[in-house]
C-alpha cells in the first residue's frame, strides 16, 4: 500500500468523512491532506486528525484553509480569494496518503468547477463515506453513478453508524461497489475509540 493515494469522500456533509479518514489514518499509519477547509479554523479537520492520532501521523497542510463554513466557491467569493485548481496540488509522500474532500463530491469550488473536477484529474480512487439515514440509498447510488460517468474509480464504500442492512444491501447491490467496512457508533470521539475502530480496518484490502 506504500506511495497509493486515496480520496475520502461522502454522500453530503456531516456523515463522518474525518472520523472515516482518522480511523483509515490510524490503521494504515498513512499521511491525510485536506485540500480544502472551509470553516472551522479553530479547530479544522487536519487539527482534529492530529489530536485523534496523537500526532503520530504526517498531516499535509491545506492549499486553502477558509474561514466560512460554506461551499468553497462561497467561502472563497466572501473573503475575496479566486480558488486556483491548478494551485490544489497533492502533497509528496511514499506513504499511503488519504485526501479528505470538503462536502460531497458536487460542491463548487469555483464558478465553473465542482469537487469532482479534481478527483476526475487526479482519478485517484475514491472511499465512499455513507451514513444511514432517511434518503441515504438516493444520495449514495446517486454519488456512484456521477463517479461512475466520470470514469473515477470507487474503492469501495464504509458505512459509518448505526447499522441498517436492508439499506446497505440495496446500496452494495445496486451500485456494485465493494464494501469496506463499517465504523460502528461511537458515544465518544476521541483517541481511545479511533484506535478501537482502527482494529477492524488494519487487513482492509484497497
Amino acid at each position: 500500500m506504500s506511495g497509493k493515494k486515496f480520496v475520502i469522500a461522502g454522500i453530503g456533509t456531516d456523515v463522518g468523512k474525518t472520523i472515516a479518514a482518522a480511523v483509515l489514518c490510524e490503521a494504515l499509519k498513512a499521511d491525510y491532506w485536506k485540500p480544502v477547509q472551509a470553516g472551522k479554523l479553530f479547530d479544522k479537520d487536519s487539527d482534529r486528525i492530529l489530536k485523534l492520532t496523537e500526532g503520530k501521523i504526517k498531516v499535509h497542510p491545506e492549499a486553502y484553509p477558509m474561514q466560512f463554513a460554506m461551499s468553497p466557491y462561497a467561502s472563497a467569493k466572501r473573503e475575496g480569494i479566486e480558488i486556483d485548481v491548478n494551485k490544489i496540488v497533492p502533497p509528496q509522500t511514499d506513504n499511503t496518503l488519504f485526501v479528505e474532500l470538503a462536502g460531497g463530491i458536487m460542491v463548487p469550488l469555483t464558478k465553473d468547477l465542482m469537487m469532482i473536477d479534481l478527483l476526475v484529474k487526479w482519478n485517484y480512487p475514491v472511499i465512499l463515506i455513507s451514513k444511514n439515514y432517511v434518503g441515504n440509498i438516493n444520495h449514495t447510488l446517486l454519488t456512484c453513478i456521477a463517479l461512475k460517468n466520470r470514469n473515477i474509480p470507487l474503492a469501495g464504500i464504509i458505512f459509518n453508524g448505526d447499522i441498517n442492512e436492508d439499506s446497505e444491501t440495496i446500496i452494495i447491490q445496486h451500485s456494485g461497489a465493494k464494501l469496506l467496512g463499517h465504523i460502528t457508533e461511537m458515544k465518544t470521539i476521541d483517541v481511545a475509540s479511533i484506535k478501537q475502530q482502527a482494529e477492524g480496518f488494519k487487513n482492509i484490502s484497497l
